[in-house]
């Protein structure tokens, strides 16, 4: 493959399909890889294999998945490899296949463009799945839905209104090209009919990893896979054991990557420059001072009925992790907004967070949430405190009882702050269902998060430590 654009596009809808697949590539990955490839070259397809997959893979159980993707990929008879080609290898001579490029683009000026785009783009549905957001509202809990999903998926790429484009593209090729004209459209059909079933696939393959999830969860038997809202009283005493004993090692992570870092890293012109006097021996290592501004935290949690299982966990361990941060201030609310910062400040944990978590007579518990009053409150008064050093995490269900969802304010929190996480304590299957805003939420953050259970809470503090890590420590996928 000595033509660059082609190794180009072919690893672009690699990097597509393992999107599909769930792995989170992102766009500075998807450059690595293509660094990569340079670096290594094509000859050696297992260098190539294993360049790529220390770039995407980043846990080792991921490794056996991201093998099956590539082996599937570049396998003989992949169908979605190269179409034009294999109109070629289909006996179609080029000029046939140029009136059918032709035709697609007539089509496409009269509104039929997704025909079009799907043929001549092997990476288009790939990257219709991962844009369309299915993969976030699809759970283990969710195959009485899978045929709704694949309906809507269809529609969203076009594909739902193949017939009507396939009858006029026929009748194009037809009137230019007679007999073989029938056929190319047949050999059209058919393509479109394989990528109406890669839909199908490609939901079916989604669901199959949620219900793989689950699994994995189910079968550590233990209190941290168990979802919030089936906790014993025995079994919450060993989430928040597991929570306190996380918040240690994120503290104790913090001040090793503290005390690495109080030198500074080594300043490379100013070493360089000062080795002059020594004939370019660089004896003195200069080293660059090391700004140690630790993140601030802002948390606004939803004490409703239904979130307070996981609300009252993730203030005890916001509480336990206070010593990450140079500011936390903590905020609950049901259709008032209350800050219970000062409680965490000058009160022990236990009191500090059960008031916290009854509203500490800031907020009625007895009301129906209120989203788009409480964003709005909080942008009236808290907007302007929030910098590029403030991470904001919202803990709420996204129920808005069908008022106005505020969404809005979202864009507002992110654009000031350094990022804005959403955890949802429902299910991602949820999120579209009834008066959940959780899709309109979710596109608006950083990141949105489903938190069931304690797993899911050492999880996300985890990646979001990996990806504010500043020293000493703090708390970023489809």
């Amino acid at each position: 493959m000595s033509n660059p654009q082609t190794l180009v596009r072919v690893l672009d809808e690699l990097i597509w399909r393992l999107r599909r697949a769930g792995f989170d590539v992102s766009t500075a990955q998807a450059i690595d890889v293509a660094r990569a490839a340079k670096a290594v070259g094509i000859a050696d397809a297992v260098a190539l294999r294993r360049a790529i997959a220390g770039i995407v893979v980043s846990r080792a159980g991921d490794r056996a998945r991201f093998e099956g993707v590539v082996d599937e990929f570049f396998s003989p008879e992949r169908a979605s490899v190269a179409f034009w080609a294999r109109l070629r290898q289909s006996g179609f001579h080029v000029h046939e296949i140029d009136i059918l490029r032709e035709a697609l683009a007539a089509l496409a000026t009269a509104g039929h463009g997704a025909l079009g785009a799907l043929l001549q783009d092997a990476a288009a549905l790939d990257r219709a799945v991962v844009t369309s957001g299915v993969g976030h509202r699809i759970d283990a809990e969710g195959a009485p839905r899978l045929g709704f999903e694949v309906h809507r998926l269809l529609r969203e790429t076009g594909l739902d209104r193949s017939k009507s484009a396939l009858e006029l593209l026929r009748a194009r090729l037809t009137q230019k090209l007679g007999v073989r004209g029938e056929a190319l459209a047949d050999a059209v059909a058919a393509e479109l009919e394989r990528l109406q079933e890669a839909v199908r696939h490609a939901v079916r393959d989604i669901h199959a990893e949620r219900v793989h999830e689950q699994s994995e969860r189910s079968s550590h038997g233990v209190a941290a896979s168990k979802p919030f809202d089936r906790l014993s009283e025995s079994d919450l005493e060993a989430v928040r054991r597991a929570l306190r004993q996380l918040a240690r090692r994120l503290a104790g992570r913090a001040r090793v990557r503290a005390r690495r870092a109080s030198r500074g890293r080594v300043d490379v012109r100013r070493t360089l420059r000062a080795s002059l006097s020594t004939g370019g021996v660089p004896f003195s290592l200069r080293r660059k001072e090391r700004r140690h501004d630790r993140p601030r935290m802002v948390l606004l949690c939803d004490i409703s009925d239904s979130v307070r299982p996981v609300a009252r966990l993730l203030l005890e361990f916001t509480y336990a992790v206070q010593e990450l941060f140079e500011d936390v201030r903590t905020f609950v609310f049901v259709s008032e907004l209350g800050e219970t910062t000062d409680l965490f400040s000058r009160e022990p944990a236990s009191s500090a967070v059960q008031r916290a978590w009854g509203g500490a007579g800031l907020v009625r518990t007895d009301e129906n949430s209120n989203y788009g009053r409480v964003l709005r409150s909080f942008e009236a008064r808290y907007l302007s405190q929030i910098d590029r050093r403030t991470l904001v995490l919202i803990l709420g269900d996204g129920r808005t009882n069908y008022q106005n969802a505020g969404a809005e304010v979202l864009d507002s929190i992110r654009e000031k702050a350094r990022a804005l996480y959403w955890l949802c304590p429902e299910p991602r299957g949820k999120w579209s269902l009834g008066d959940s805003a959780m899709l309109r939420y979710a596109s608006k953050c950083s990141g949105a998060y489903e938190v069931v259970c304690a797993e899911d809470v050492e999880r996300i503090a985890l990646a979001m430590v990996s990806a504010h890590g500043a020293p000493p420590g703090a708390l970023r996928t489809a």
